[in-house]
């Protein structure tokens, strides 16, 4: 019988289920006491080099700079939180421990760490059959720096890494807090399916090649001299550009912009940061794939700091949609 989990190391589906006390299908496995108490719960998620059709999943999970995005248990039609899902939101209030593994084919999983619950928010996403629907969308961080885990001591090491954690990465209500920037009412459906479509081609884009698109985007909108910032020396600029001597109240004026092509949400610290980087005469511009904290918003709008225009992933899908921009030359 296996007692600890290795990160790194890869396990079978049995061996995590007799280890962990938990059933043997499902990508959210809980284990509870008698009293129907969660004791600890399982997350299964599939590499993305695993996933074999895109097309016809084009909102895998993902993981970014140790971020899980995860979207809840339920294959089609709208999401709830409920049964298993609902779970999940205990540990905001317990640190229960989140064992996560990842697919690796053959009914392998490789050990990631254990999770910790950061956000959750709902948005849209076309399913298999191409249907728009409202999904539930779980943001973790992967603690990985435990190498091995005693499932006996997993309890205790939870609660003693979130301690930490929560201080690190400032999680306050604002920073769970996700907003995001819909359309009227009256085109809300159309304008989602079309976004959506849209932002499942942007994740697949190389990084470097993602900013050469958003340089395209800004020189149709007619900034001029806009430049990309070669990787190694952008500092935290992506992407440098002028105000168009058209535009009398802002002639010359210099932009900067940051780019993450990203699904997990964007928070203030990321705003923080490219405030910073900011040279003192620019303005700054944020763009991302996905969506803004409230705690991000609240930054970016400071009254008393330089303010940060903010973009979230449908406001750009919906400008490359305008512009008539064809992505297939992005890749």
């Amino acid at each position: 019988m296996i007692t600890e989990f290795r990160v790194g190391e890869k396990y079978t589906n049995d061996q995590i289920r007799f280890a962990l006390n938990v059933e043997n299908i499902g990508g959210i496995r809980p284990s509870v006491d008698a009293n129907k108490n969660l004791n600890h719960l399982v997350i299964l998620t599939t590499a993305e080099q695993y996933v074999k059709n895109i097309a016809e999943n084009p909102y895998h999970d993902r993981i970014e700079n140790n971020i899980l995005i995860y979207t809840a248990q339920g294959r089609t039609g709208d999401q709830e939180i409920s049964g298993r899902n609902k779970r999940i939101l205990e540990q905001y209030s317990t640190p229960i421990p989140f064992y996560v593994f990842s697919n690796e084919g053959r009914q392998t999983y490789a050990f990631l760490g254990l999770l910790e619950l950061l956000r959750h928010f709902q948005e849209y996403q076309i399913d298999k059959k191409n249907v728009l629907r409202k999904v539930w969308v779980f943001e973790f961080f992967i603690h990985n720096e435990i190498p091995i885990v005693p499932i006996q001591n997993a309890k205790d090491i939870v609660a003693s890494i979130f301690k930490e954690s929560r201080k690190l990465h400032e999680i306050d209500r604002e920073e769970r807090e996700v907003i995001l920037f819909e359309p009227p009412q009256e085109i809300y459906e159309a304008a989602n399916y079309e976004a959506e479509e849209i932002r499942s081609h942007l994740l697949q884009i190389n990084p470097y090649r993602f900013e050469s698109l958003v340089k395209d985007v800004v020189e149709a909108n007619g900034f001029t001299n806009v430049t990309v910032t070669p990787p190694s020396q952008d500092g935290g600029i992506d992407v440098n550009a002028y105000v168009a001597d058209s535009n009398y109240f802002f002639s010359k004026t210099h932009v900067q912009f940051q780019v993450k092509r990203w699904r997990h949400s964007v928070g203030s610290v990321e705003i923080n940061s490219f405030r910073g980087a900011l040279h003192t005469t620019a303005k700054g511009v944020f763009i991302t794939t996905s969506h803004y904290t409230k705690a991000a918003i609240q930054e970016a709008e400071h009254s008393v700091k330089p303010c940060i225009s903010l973009i979230d992933g449908f406001i750009f899908s919906r400008l490359i949609k305008d512009i008539g921009i064809n992505l297939n030359k992005y890749f």
